[in-house]
């Protein structure tokens, strides 16, 4: 068995988890808004390491695998974060925030399986370690710990995460099959955003309001929210999947579309090649170099990536992640001025600032 890639972890923070700088919480009572939410965090990790071991060594060294390579603990930052909203950090919103995490962290394993893809969070991908058996495994007994822990937080919970993880999978379903004959192809592929990562930020905004006994009205603008920034938090990995700066992206230029992934830039790019001759030409070039096995020929698709990144399709998909954002702010509307509507502000503004 290949040991655990020793990672040495770090304490999460607003400023990881969500691009929230110190300065934007400057008086006292935000500071200790931004400590609770710290403190929160803190819980859950241990809440984590704690719920995911198990008494099998091999379950316990995979389950644990993609957790201590990593990640920005988004979704339970959000939880914590609307909880603030009502009473706070209360057990039922930290058991709400482990479980929404590890519900994500196997997904991860199904996906990269699916993928097929070669690295996770700076690792080898589970199956590249043990096999496509044991990740999908491993994701199953995550899947099953997530929603033990739901099934402590009564009927409400479970129901949401039944309609979550529903989502999840019709999400994968619809990206592997494509979409139908009649199907718009970008309509087809936004929605797939949505279910496969907006779905889960989505439940983890609004466990926090139910959770911590929030006002009721607050449930469905946080959930708006959380959906609609997790389409735009895609629509930017669309285009970062293009940058040449692979050092900060830690990917190789265009490994989505060397994957076969039709990415927003690309179906952009289809749809304007039925008017116009010169993307029809370089869609041409990527579609023709994508399964090339030959060093000149992955020149060659490397160069027309680079044209793509260039293209005003990108461009666009930029503006598309922006205009997303943008209605996930103001989906925010009802909520009180504060610390708590702030935060998420932010957070949206920070979500399209990664592609500059």
């Amino acid at each position: 068995m290949t040991p655990i890639v020793p990672i040495t972890r770090r304490r999460n923070s607003l400023t990881s988890a969500l691009g929230l700088g110190e300065r934007l919480f400057s008086s006292a009572s935000e500071r200790r808004f931004a400590d609770a939410i710290e403190e929160g965090l803190d819980a859950v990790e241990a809440g984590l390491l704690r719920e995911m071991s198990f008494a099998d060594n091999l379950a316990d060294v995979t389950s644990r695998y993609l957790l201590e390579a990593g990640g920005k603990r988004v979704r339970p930052t959000l939880t914590l974060l609307t909880a603030q909203l009502g009473s706070g950090n209360n057990a039922s919103v930290i058991t709400a925030a482990e479980a929404l995490e590890i519900t994500h962290l196997a997904s991860l394993y199904h996906d990269d399986v699916m993928d097929e893809a070669n690295m996770r969070r700076g690792v080898p991908s589970a199956q590249n370690v043990w096999g496509n058996s044991v990740a999908i495994l491993t994701g199953d007994l995550l899947f099953a710990r997530a929603s033990k822990l739901m099934s402590t937080l009564g009927e409400r919970a479970i129901i949401l995460q039944a309609d979550t993880f529903e989502r999840l999978c019709l999400g994968q379903l619809h990206e592997t099959i494509g979409p139908r004959d009649g199907d718009d192809p970008i309509a087809h592929y936004i929605q797939v955003l949505a279910d496969k990562t907006g779905s889960l930020i989505a439940a983890a905004a609004e466990m926090g309001v139910i959770f911590s006994d929030a006002s009721e009205e607050f449930r469905e603008p946080v959930m708006i929210f959380g959906e609609k920034i997790g389409v735009a938090f895609q629509l930017v990995d669309d285009v970062i999947d293009l940058s040449p700066a692979s050092e900060a992206t830690g990917k190789t230029p265009g490994t989505d579309l060397r994957s076969g992934v039709s990415t927003l830039p690309l179906l952009y790019l289809r749809e304007l090649a039925t008017t116009d001759s010169d993307a029809a030409e370089l869609l041409a070039r990527i579609e023709r170099d994508v399964d090339a096995a030959h060093d000149v020929e992955a020149e060659e698709l490397a160069a027309a990536i680079a044209e793509l990144r260039e293209h005003d399709v990108t461009r666009r998909t930029l503006d598309e992640a922006y205009r997303w954002s943008r209605e996930a702010v103001e989906a925010l509307a009802p909520l009180p001025e504060g610390p708590v509507k702030k935060a998420l502000t932010r957070f949206a503004e920070t979500i399209v600032e990664r592609s500059n």
